[in-house]
């Protein structure tokens, strides 16, 4: 795809979805430590579930220090519902212990320093760079991320850090901060997993899964089902 064609159907999603009034993020969070946790929690799992636990989960471990010398059966009780417990426990617990040896129990705020922390790869770091610190240093990329990217034409990998650096080199840098907002509420709302609704769609005439007839079943399929009904 070229420049132009990402950039219009960037500013059709702005204009769907950029709500001055709402927040930009999907997690609730109050400084650079819960996002970080809140963050390598997500892996997996929705935001709304992180967002259920997160009020008990900092209640009892405010901070590193706490978090740090945690046990982690006591953690796993508190992440159980989000899957992946063990593993999630061990990776916050671990990242607590490294902010705490190596940055004074500060969240650092360079990728370079994020990446050396247990359990963070560039989509954590780019969250956290980006919501922490106003920050713009890439395009996290996750699901929705990797699943839109792929469909619209914007890259024809698989792998995350492959997909970040076709749509850093496709969008001005201004753009690259809300990327991951706008994709995300579009992969929600009509470009989901299972079945994206490409005949409401404004960016299907721009979209290379539509215009290789991928997308017309479902149109197809809701014409038929219309047609079959009693007039």
């Amino acid at each position: 795809m070229d420049r132009e064609t990402a950039c219009r159907i960037y500013s059709v999603l702005v204009d769907l979805y950029d709500d001055p009034g709402s927040p930009r993020t999907f997690l609730r969070f109050e400084n650079p430590f819960q996002i970080l946790v809140l963050t390598i929690l997500s892996a997996r799992t929705t935001d709304r579930s992180v967002n259920a636990i997160r009020d008990a989960l900092f209640q009892r471990y405010p901070g590193p220090e706490e978090l740090s010398a945690a046990d982690p059966r006591d953690v796993e009780i508190l992440i159980h519902s989000l899957g992946y417990y063990h593993e999630k426990a061990s990776r916050i617990i671990q990242a607590s212990r490294a902010l705490l040896e190596r940055y004074g129990g500060r969240v650092p705020d360079t990728m370079e320093d994020l990446l050396s922390l247990p359990g963070v790869g560039r989509k954590t770091a780019n969250i956290v760079l980006n919501h922490a610190y106003g920050i713009t240093a890439g395009i996290a990329v996750d699901t929705h991320v990797a699943r839109l990217s792929k469909r619209l034409g914007f890259s024809l990998h698989d792998d995350p850090k492959k997909i970040e650096r076709d749509l850093m080199a496709l969008f001005p840098r201004e753009t690259w901060g809300h990327l991951n907002y706008l994709l995300i509420r579009h992969g929600r709302s009509l470009c989901t997993a299972r079945s994206p609704s490409c005949h409401l769609c404004p960016l299907r005439e721009m979209c290379r899964y539509f215009g290789e007839g991928q997308g017309n079943s479902g149109y197809t399929e809701k014409r038929n089902r219309n047609a079959r009904k009693p007039r």
